[in-house]
């Protein structure tokens, strides 16, 4: 039974510190959770018990070890890895275990993927001390060759260089042939492409909520939740009503559904790592309400969006299949799950909001990503900002 002990950090935040035996041999493990700032004490307790809970069976399980579990751990990798001969080898027995440590399952998976497409039918079989810039730069143009997009190439090269980063820094190589690669560049035919719009603007997104009147309620709520709060795909399938306060207006975002081949349908932290509450606008309330009734008409799930008659989550897959469709029924241009985020912080933005506040909601971890990716200037937020400017030139003037 893991001992739970509540402390304050020297700052004064509130944390619980979880223990857990593993008998005499193995010794105790701990680790820390914060309770979100406003949670109940009837929250925070049930959240608690339900963290320690996991925090146990990943000890018992071994899936948590202590530090000097993970020295010893890897110790004896970097003694195997003084017997690697190839990038293979290199690849299955150091690189790819140690990545799974600290990669999302979804980040794991990609990584996977790309090594045994591309990498290892290439270059598996080479001794890692004798691969070229040559032969690298030849394996990403054969992609670029087969038709590969450029963000396919890019994912290649960015893990090629992270594994002549680890062997380079674990003296495996003298040398990173990876310093004379150059990042791939797009092909001809994909730079005449034209770019498609990044997010929708006010009226687009209007028109997409007066078309889902159409549609099944599920998507009714399901959409129209994604546009006014700007949440991830996984973070609303994996949304349960525990977190929904209709009467508050509120929900929490807690989880992250997944999936990967490997792994099938799983539920992750949210991509920040900690979860976040939002406001919910009335219409979307009023869609959840129904939404909850009807559900449980057939038997209520602990997930706000199930699968057609069973307690299971909707697939994390589906709503962009969903979405294919709508967009083909409706004349909507490139109609896709994170499209719809795009668009909640760029026409928030554009409107005024503080890009702090745009941040917090949509669970980024740093501001700088908010500022890089959904500030997209149209021709109205330009001509705005040189009015601006003006104004407060002639202000100015004025003795303003």
């Amino acid at each position: 039974m893991p001992s739970i002990k509540e402390m304050t950090t020297k700052d004064g935040r509130l944390f619980y510190k979880i223990r857990v035996s593993r008998g005499r041999e193995k010794g105790y493990l701990s680790t820390r959770w914060y309770p979100p700032e406003g949670w109940s004490r009837k929250a925070i307790e049930r959240e608690l018990h339900k963290q320690a809970a996991e925090f146990e069976r990943k000890a018992q399980a071994g899936e948590v070890i202590s530090r000097e579990e993970q020295a010893e751990i890897d110790r004896q990798r970097a003694i195997e890895a003084a017997k690697i001969k190839t990038l293979r080898q290199y690849g299955e027995g150091v690189f790819m275990p140690t990545k799974a440590v600290t990669m999302s399952e979804n980040g794991r998976s990609t990584y996977q993927g790309i090594l045994d497409r591309w990498i290892y039918p290439a270059l598996g079989e080479l001794k890692l001390p004798e691969i070229t810039p040559a032969e690298i730069s030849a394996l990403l143009l054969s992609m670029q060759a087969a038709g590969k997009a450029q963000g396919t190439c890019v994912k290649a090269y960015t893990v090629l260089k992270s594994i002549f980063k680890m062997a380079y820094l674990s003296d495996l190589i003298d040398r990173d042939p990876m310093d004379k690669v150059e990042r791939p560049k797009p092909r001809k035919d994909e730079l005449k492409k034209p770019a498609e719009a990044e997010s929708y603007t006010a009226g687009e997104l209007k028109y997409i909520l007066d078309c889902l009147q159409n549609e099944p309620l599920k998507w009714q709520a399901f959409m129209s939740l994604l546009i006014d709060t700007g949440l991830r795909r996984g973070e609303a399938c994996g949304l349960k009503w525990e977190y929904v306060d209709l009467d508050a207006r509120k929900i929490t975002v807690a989880g992250n559904l997944c999936y990967t081949p490997a792994k099938g349908v799983y539920l992750d932290t949210p991509k920040s790592g900690k979860s976040r509450t939002v406001d919910i606008a009335p219409g979307v309330v009023a869609l959840l309400r129904q939404l909850r009734q009807e559900q449980a008409a057939s038997g209520l799930s602990p997930f706000v969006f199930s699968q057609e008659g069973s307690p299971a989550p909707m697939h994390p897959q589906s709503p962009t299949r969903y979405m294919k469709k709508f967009a083909a029924r409706y004349g909507v241009a490139d109609l896709h799950p994170h499209k719809l985020r795009h668009s909640f912080a760029s026409v928030a933005i554009t409107n005024g909001a503080d890009v702090a506040s745009v941040s917090e909601k949509l669970g980024h971890a740093d501001k700088s990503t908010t500022l890089r990716m959904y500030t997209h200037a149209d021709e109205e937020s330009v001509r705005r900002a040189g009015d601006i400017f003006r104004q407060a030139l002639e202000a100015a003037g004025n003795g303003g």
